[in-house]
């Protein structure tokens, strides 16, 4: 069997979008799932008047970020390289595919502006009309050619389409797909400034570095049919087309870099999981055979199946991927649970505080490594008094109930001579028992004391222990003495 070989082609334009970084997921886990898979990365930059310096810098952070390690490319090599398009523009390997399909008449040179054919378009559309365009260039000899380069005139090249007849293609997703040549556009391969365009380069170097599994976006599906006239003008082997349903915003609105919908690199500022999401877009348009939905890096490439992706675009909802952020936060090992949520603990509150203390509380309650310094803002600094927030009617608990309940509580864990969670709860619930009220009567006024907000990550016993002594009852007094007023 040939060895599988796939790439990702991104364009250093900005950050990665969700929909770019699924594609790179799913080319990663369709070599992966063979042994002696192929991973490559392409940096295709054909489109210059697009790049942002340090861009491509990013491709490769963000690769890194989510374990999607590339077998080749342009920082790692290969034997198949340069595997940057400009770089190989200057060893002239477009141009020389491109004269090729000009003297096999399945290309010729164009000296038709783009503004022509822009505004043919335009003129077409505004009556109603399609507009496929044929080039009145092709009607030109040869001796007229040849005199208008000698003359400086700009040229591309542009692919020649016989608009009779049908192509055909088999994608792993969609099925076989026919279109009338009438239908094609006879697209631009060399432009006039010497580069590529992307379709062009695209069909070039996945042949010459034997891509044998072609994934994308669905978008693509309406050119595929040009693609395959240039392998079949070349002769050269087509390879499997995996086209992808697109990422949408809403069900009419696809997720998009330019309409400034999240990147990764914004889901990871705003404290997602690398690994959260990437295990999210993976089910953006894939439904794995079982019923389960939290997946590895690895376990993605044993279960990843291109027959079992969808045909129609997918929602990107982003409670979901909070879920899905909350359960790998919780399912994660407690030292390194404590590593990664450091930085956000000592930028809310310092680090005088036990993080393992300050880390339980966290971890059950925290959805994304954001919320952190606001659900610990408290520890810090007291918020303004809130007299409604001791009236609870699933706690029983009022104003009057609480100012009670907290002068006792006062009493009680002035008293204690050892502070710690055990103690602090024994008391507590003692009192609890002396009064002959409900847990919630004294815990729940005693939480709102030493907090001042009606929701905290941790209860009355866990913010006792973590505020220590002398701060607990420093705030149980100060909340005594607003209540009174």
């Amino acid at each position: 069997m040939e060895k599988v070989r796939t790439r990702f082609a991104p364009s250093p334009t900005g950050y990665m979008h969700i929909g770019n970084l699924r594609t790179a997921l799913y080319a990663y886990l369709v070599a992966k799932k063979h042994k002696d898979g192929v991973f490559v990365l392409r940096i295709e930059d054909t489109d210059q008047g697009r790049l942002i310096e340090g861009a491509t810098d990013i491709i490769y952070t963000t690769l890194k970020e989510c374990g999607l390690k590339h077998d080749e490319g342009p920082d790692v090599g290969g034997e198949y390289g340069p595997y940057i398009q400009s770089e190989r523009m200057k060893q002239g390997i477009y141009k020389k595919y491109a004269m090729e399909m000009v003297e096999k008449g399945k290309a010729h040179i164009c000296f038709c502006s783009e503004e022509d054919i822009q505004s043919q378009k335009e003129v077409a559309e505004a009556k109603g009309e399609s507009f496929i365009y044929r080039d009145p260039c092709k009607k030109l000899s040869k001796e007229e050619i040849q005199k208008r380069i000698d003359d400086g005139e700009p040229y591309v090249i542009r692919q020649t389409i016989d608009p009779n007849g049908t192509t055909s293609f088999d994608d792993e997703v969609y099925g076989t797909i026919t279109v009338d040549n009438s239908t094609l556009d006879e697209m631009i391969l060399l432009k006039s400034d010497g580069f590529p365009t992307y379709n062009f380069a695209n069909v070039i170097d996945d042949h010459l570095m034997a891509i044998t599994d072609v994934v994308r976006g669905n978008e693509y599906l309406s050119s595929t049919p040009k693609y395959n006239l240039l392998y079949e003008a070349m002769g050269w082997e087509k390879p499997r087309y995996i086209h992808c349903p697109p990422v949408m915003k809403d069900e009419h609105h696809k997720l998009s870099k330019r309409n400034g919908d999240a990147s990764f690199n914004d889901l990871v500022a705003k404290g997602y999981l690398p690994e959260a999401i990437l295990n999210y877009i993976a089910l953006l348009g894939w439904s794995p055979s079982e019923e389960r939905e939290i997946y590895s890096l690895s376990e993605l490439c044993e279960a990843f199946d291109v027959k079992r992706i969808n045909t129609s675009g997918a929602i990107f909802d982003i409670e979901k991927l909070k879920w899905m952020n909350a359960t790998y936060l919780r399912n994660m090992d407690n030292d390194k649970y404590i590593e990664l949520i450091r930085p956000y603990v000592n930028k809310a509150i310092g680090d005088s505080y036990d993080i393992h203390k300050v880390a339980h509380i966290l971890k059950e309650r925290a959805t994304t490594l954001n919320e952190i310094e606001e659900m610990l803002d408290f520890i810090k600094e007291l918020k303004e008094f809130d007299v409604t927030l001791y009236t609870n009617k699933k706690m029983k608990t009022t104003p009057e109930v609480a100012l009670n309940s907290l002068k006792e509580a006062k009493r009680v864990l002035g008293e204690l001579s050892e502070w710690n969670h055990d103690s602090i709860y024994n008391c507590l619930m003692a009192l609890v028992s002396e009064l002959g009220v409900k847990n919630g009567q004294v815990l729940f006024p005693v939480r709102v004391a030493l907090s001042n907000k009606a929701f905290t990550p941790g209860g009355a016993i866990e913010i006792a222990d973590i505020l220590g002594k002398e701060e607990t009852l420093n705030r149980i007094a100060k909340a005594i003495e607003d209540l009174s007023e």
